[in-house]
């Protein structure tokens, strides 16, 4: 599916309640040209990675969002698929495994005309960047914003102080002339009101953290029994996520 000039959506069959309708793997090209990027290959799902494959031509780099499964698993499939490299912060997913293959502050990637500027936005995980088109004004945002919802911060994987500041810096970002249009989630539906999504975002924390607080002070002293009074209107299948989130918050808390 075609979202804007330069974006292209494959959305990969994994449903659920943490991937929502499933991982949105992003194919970007400028206009006409014959190569592309693809960003998340998503989960191994052969039929998925083939449709992406399909509708990606011919494909010069991959990149990644982040190390979770569900975005990266298919990764070194696809690109032997494909015939190129992965690009990545985390080196095990590095294909080569080089310092150049990596994704750092300031890295543009260019290809036939495309420009992708990566924003290392730590916190969803350690290792989460997002990547901004400035030809279009999209930014590609991964887990850090999601399309519906918001994104889980789980201890040990992501950092509730890292989050927030990536959170701060996006929304200035958004709120800069820069412009950002939209923002192209890894779940979920294009997000076209950035700067009120990302103010919701930190709005959202700031109250899940006063809720915390305010459990600690009744003699909520761990995280099942924080999870159980904060997160009692949540379903109880989500209550393992809950808990991890709620480490991530406690360890903020306590280093701040």
């Amino acid at each position: 599916m075609n979202v804007t000039e330069l974006a292209t959506l494959v959305r990969a069959d994994n449903p659920g309640p943490m991937t929502l309708d499933g991982t949105n793997t992003w194919i970007l090209r400028a206009p006409d040209a014959e190569r592309s990027v693809v960003v998340d290959p998503g989960p191994l799902l052969e039929d998925h990675l083939n449709a992406v494959l399909d509708a990606a031509g011919a494909v010069a780099v991959v990149l990644l969002t982040h190390k979770h499964p569900d975005h990266s698993e298919g990764a070194a499939w696809f690109a032997n698929r494909a015939g190129c490299g992965v690009r990545a912060v985390d080196p095990g997913f590095r294909i080569p495994t080089d310092h150049a293959h990596g994704l750092a502050e300031g890295d543009v990637i260019t290809v036939d005309g495309l420009r992708v500027e990566v924003l290392p936005t730590p916190g969803h995980t350690l290792d989460s960047v997002c990547f901004w088109l400035p030809q279009d004004g999209s930014l590609l945002t991964g887990d850090t914003v999601l399309g519906r919802g918001t994104s889980v911060v789980a201890h040990p994987d992501g950092a509730l102080g890292s989050y927030l500041e990536s959170l701060e810096r996006l929304r200035a970002f958004a709120n800069s002339p820069a412009g950002v249009a939209r923002l192209l989630p890894g779940h979920g539906p294009v997000v076209t009101d950035p700067a009120g999504v990302l103010t919701y975002y930190l709005e959202h924390r700031g109250e899940r953290l006063d809720q915390v607080r305010a459990a600690l002070a009744e003699g909520h002293a761990t995280a099942d029994a924080v999870v159980e009074h904060v997160y009692a209107d949540v379903d109880q299948s989500l209550w393992p996520a809950a808990k991890r989130s709620v480490q991530a918050q406690l360890d903020y808390l306590n280093n701040s």
